[in-house]
């Protein structure tokens, strides 16, 4: 589900103090209902995902296409990216971020994690267009568990970059958030059922 930007700024996450220059793009609520301590296990699957597993064929074929334009046009070279053509956010941090846990290694998709704690982590991106970070707080809901909610910040590389933030808005609401919103609920769901397998089949523990 789609919140409103306030859900994300009116928290005290340190994602703030490094993000001023950027705009918040996009908030969403996850479908990944969980205990306090399950952040690791949400960041672990998003840094495991990748832009082709998304459920549908549009969405799909709407990254194929993405991905062959910066081919073409150049706009996913390393010269663009992350410590070339913008300095990594990294060296913002204030030491106890920047000393503490990075998070994990992405798999297949252009982020590099920057920072991990109890209730937030982050990661950025950076190519001809824009420079781009993901937030993944953990946030208790109404109900009194809690789940996981995603903020993502961009600042546009120039007028190419504004405009194409611009000419993309609508595909990402209308194709690809709602099925990647069902995908990583599914993966969620997978997850929660493969521990609870696991451990119905450990032995049971013997008395001493």
């Amino acid at each position: 589900m789609r919140l409103p930007i306030s859900a994300h700024t009116s928290r005290p996450w340190r994602i703030h103090e490094i993000t001023r220059d950027f705009r918040l793009e996009d908030v969403w609520a996850l479908p990944t209902p969980g205990g306090p301590d399950d952040l690791a296990r949400l960041v672990r699957q998003f840094a495991a995902g990748e832009t082709s597993s998304n459920p549908s064929r549009v969405a799909r074929a709407l990254f194929a296409i993405r991905w062959k334009l910066g081919r073409l046009f150049g706009w996913d070279r390393d010269d663009a990216g992350v410590g070339s053509r913008v300095p990594t956010l990294r060296d913002r941090l204030p030491p106890d971020l920047r000393d503490g846990p990075a998070g994990p290694e992405f798999a297949t998709l252009p982020f590099r994690s920057l920072y991990l704690l109890d209730d937030e982590w982050a990661a950025e991106m950076a190519n001809r267009t824009v420079h781009a970070v993901l937030h993944i707080g953990w946030v208790e809901d109404a109900a009194g568990g809690f789940r996981g909610q995603m903020g993502v910040y961009v600042k546009p590389n120039g007028l190419f970059g504004t405009a194409y933030m611009a000419a993309i808005m609508p595909f990402r609401y209308l194709i690809v958030y709602p099925p990647l919103m069902r995908e990583i609920g599914r993966d969620w769901q997978a997850g929660l059922d493969a521990a609870a397998s696991a451990e119905r089949q450990r032995p049971p523990r013997t008395a001493k």
